[in-house]
């Protein structure tokens, strides 16, 4: 769902983002429609797909202020990389701007927070939490920016910030009033602040006077809000303190450093110098640049993932820094050695890593299917089964409710889930049903025509994207949800891969899917139409919804369970081509932010959610904090049902830990006061990771309930079945191929794998269990495999019909 519009008229009723809400709104009713002569247009073939380098008639390019629409570099120094500008980054308002038109809104790197002002860089570390509801049951928390002190250049008065270099998770913002330059390096995970200043004193300035407790030439320590800095300056300059303000000469040098310790009220004044003494040997350590790389080692189902960070010696030979972590990050460091001292966070307790350039963390992959197979299932019960998934074939196989690229994409995958069924049932007329229709529709979006203004994708090479028009929620004038909205398509395009190989060949459409790959989560540093991981946070662990980012609260990300979605939809897209890049690139993702969504959104070890917040869930996670939530409706089963759907094979992340599974399910009715009342298909599923019969017999007791608009009632009734028949999620196993499961029930194991190739594999499990797995087959240990095939269903060759044995 998008970051910042609706589906629907209800509101969030949460107090303090009522006027945030309503201007957002405002922008999205108020575009700049922008038009051009269709018989100007550009096509661009991809494979014999093609998209348009000319906006469509009457479509809309991302809206912010000044010229940025047609020039997002207008907010861009000269130094910058080249390529791409990045949207949805934590630090997004600064460039793209959209609610402060001269320099930002509040930018949370964790520990510190900040905002850009003409004085330079205002600075917080907030550690007290705000919290809030109202009697709908919504609720919130917040680390909310409140400036300790602004960071800057004596009389610096500039009439905007501009965005001078950015790396993997850090930004260089640069303020120039004509006489005094600054510019600051900051970052997740990192205590400093990194200055280079001209043209006058380095400045820091206060509202009221610090204490400062130590001022040693180089060096000045001091406290205010009950927060711990330490100003560093080069060698041979001063400090001076002169009541609310500190200045430095800087010895007639250009550059200067600020860290907050990792201090609370109980550490004692011994301790604050140790820590100042040991930041002190990496003041001088610029960082210039951040990279994530990834490993997937398919033999154990690991991934591996190494954050460096690139530094220049202001003075000495220090390449060493300091970096922070975040609990995804802690669980699963690799042979680091945190300090004792931890730093407050909205994710939660950050650990210490001093003197280092780069850490590791070690992940396991516990595996998508492209479906759960059919067990669970007696004679009446696949009878049954088999008349809905007939039924759904009748009608609307798409079943769209829009036109646009969310609605055409939850279409997409609402097809593609029930051709996966009917495949397994051994239906191959209904199947063919669900690929057609997918294949066809894919195909006239895929393909720009003269004159075409709708089901279009059109690349705009100043902003690097990919845009379908007509968008959804901002996908086009804010670059809102393009992982969202694409996931869709990908996935859908994978369950088509599998059985019609040629449409998905890059010489045929598989360019166009890729593109959409790219647009969203550009796997290829050296692509540079697309910006590197646009929408995923490699230092967060997760993604981010909004292109601007322009919020009091920083960025944000409502349906994490749709950004998972994307990330399964990578795996199965990349193993049904042969594109391990693009497989391994998913896994990535989906591991990485499995591991946050369990910590952020449903904070299932207890760590990270403040103690006064009284849900078990977020809807919505935001850079300082989150709510219980959605953009769209404050009813219950949307605020958690926004975080399961949609329900597929993919979504097995969130059974791993049922005793949770129980908790967050029994919170909807304990709010309600009464079961759900809308979304219950989703609730059911997720509620039958962890007690299927449970699940079934709500199932079962609601027959006429309104199936959520990406589901259908044949899929739910296949899920249920078949999670009563396997059990539950076994993370604790993990096999040598991307597209498996492994389940429990009654002290039994069942594994589970797919093969979308086109030879048939032997699978590998860690207890030493194997499994044959013929071509386009899915296979269980239980004995029963279902064997697929190729297909062109629009083109009419048979297709072999799937036999259970």
């Amino acid at each position: 769902m998008s970051s910042d519009n609706s589906k629907q008229v209800v509101r969030n009723p949460i107090r303090v983002f009522v006027i945030l809400m309503t201007s957002v709104l405002v922008a999205a009713l108020l575009p700049l429609l922008v038009g051009i002569n269709p018989a100007a247009a550009a096509t661009v073939n991809a494979g014999a797909g093609s998209y348009t380098t000319s906006l469509p008639p009457g479509a809309a390019l991302p809206q912010a202020c000044s010229n940025i629409s047609n020039n997002p570099r207008e907010f861009v120094t000269s130094n910058a990389p080249s390529g791409a500008v990045p949207t949805n980054e934590w630090w997004s308002s600064l460039l793209f701007k959209r609610n402060n038109c001269q320099y930002s809104d509040t930018l949370v790197a964790d520990p510190m927070s900040f905002q850009a002002g003409a004085a330079g860089l205002g600075v917080s570390y907030p550690t007290t939490v705000s919290t809030g509801g109202s009697s709908h049951g919504t609720a919130e928390y917040h680390y909310q920016y409140a400036r300790d002190f602004w960071l800057g250049v004596s009389g610096l008065n500039a009439p905007n910030t501009k965005v001078d270099d950015w790396s993997d998770w850090t930004v260089t913002p640069k303020w120039t009033d004509g006489t005094r330059t600054l510019t600051t390096t900051i970052g997740h995970g990192s205590p400093f602040v990194y200055a280079n200043a001209s043209g006058g004193n380095a400045q820091l300035s206060f509202d009221t006077n610090p204490t400062v407790w130590q001022n040693s030439s180089t060096r000045v320590g001091f406290s205010v809000n009950g927060h711990d800095y330490v100003a560093f300056a080069p060698t041979g300059a001063t400090w001076s303190v002169n009541g609310s303000s500190i200045t430095s000469g800087l010895a007639g040098k250009n550059y200067y450093s600020v860290a907050v310790l990792p201090t609370n009220s109980s550490t004692s004044a011994a301790q604050r110098l140790a820590l100042a003494d040991q930041f002190a040997d990496y003041a001088y350590a610029f960082v210039t640049d951040t990279q994530v790389a990834w490993n997937y080692n398919e033999s154990d189902s690991k991934v591996a993932t190494t954050y460096t960070v690139t530094t220049q010696a202001k003075e000495g030979t220090q390449h060493d820094t300091v970096l922070a972590t975040i609990p995804h990050q802690s669980d699963n460091l690799a042979g680091a050695d945190p300090i004792a001292q931890k730093y407050v966070s909205p994710r939660g307790a950050m650990k210490v890593l001093v003197g280092v350039h780069s850490f590791a963390t070690s992940m396991k992959f516990n595996g998508v299917l492209p479906q759960l197979p059919s067990v669970g299932l007696d004679a009446s019960q696949s009878t049954e089964l088999k008349g809905l998934v007939s039924t759904a074939s009748q009608g609307d196989p798409l079943q769209t409710f829009g036109n646009d690229t969310y609605w055409t994409g939850k279409g997409l995958g609402r097809a593609a889930e029930l051709s996966e069924i009917a495949d397994q049932l051994g239906m191959p007329a209904e199947r063919d049903v669900m690929l057609k229709a997918i294949k066809q529709r894919m195909t006239d979006w895929f393909t720009a025509t003269p004159n075409k203004g709708n089901r279009i994708y059109y690349y705009d090479q100043n902003w690097g994207t990919m845009i379908g028009y007509p968008g959804a929620y901002g996908s086009d004038t804010d670059l809102n949800d393009h992982h969202f909205n694409y996931g869709y398509w990908v996935s859908a395009a994978a369950t088509l891969a599998k059985h019609d190989p040629a449409w998905a060949a890059n010489g045929q459409y598989g360019s166009m899917v890729d593109l959409l790959i790219r647009d969203a989560n550009n796997y290829d540093r050296s692509d540079h139409r697309f910006p590197f991981l646009r929408n995923f946070d490699p230092y967060e662990g997760h993604s981010w919804a909004s292109g601007p980012g322009a919020f009091f609260a920083g960025q944000n990300e409502e349906s994490s369970s749709e950004s998972m979605n994307y990330a399964q939809a990578l795996i199965r897209w990349g193993t049904a081509t042969g594109n391990t890049e693009v497989r391994n690139a998913g896994i990535y993702q989906y591991t990485t932010e499995a591991a946050a969504v369990q910590d952020y959104w449903h904070d299932e070890n207890n760590t990270v959610f403040p103690s006064a917040f009284p849900h078990k869930s977020l809807g919505m996670v935001w850079g300082d904090g989150g709510s219980y939530a959605t953009w769209f409706s404050p009813d219950p089963e949307k605020i958690q049902g926004i975080n399961m759907l949609p329900s597929t094979a993919g979504s097995l992340y969130l059974g791993q830990n049922p005793n949770y599974v129980r908790s967050h399910v029994a919170e909807i009715s304990s709010t309600t006061g009464a079961p759900p009342s809308s979304w219950q298909d989703l609730i059911w599923q997720y509620q039958a990771l962890a007690d299927p019969d449970q699940a079934w017999t709500a199932f079962r007791a609601n027959p006429n309930y309104v199936p959520e608009e990406g589901e259908s009632k044949a899929h739910t009734f296949h899920t249920l079945r078949a999670l009563a028949g396997l059990g539950q999620v076994d993370a604790s196993v993990t096999a040598d191929t991307p597209q498996y499961g492994v389940f429990s029930k009654n002290g039994v194991r069942t594994y589970v794998a797919s093969n979308s190739g086109a030879t048939a594999i032997t699978v590998h499990f860690s207890t030493g269990a194997t499994l044959a797995v013929p071509p386009g087959a899915t296979a269980t240990s239980g004995g029963v495999t279902w064997q697929g095939g190729t297909s062109d269903p629009i083109d009419g060759v048979p297709n072999p019909t799937p036999t259970p044995t």
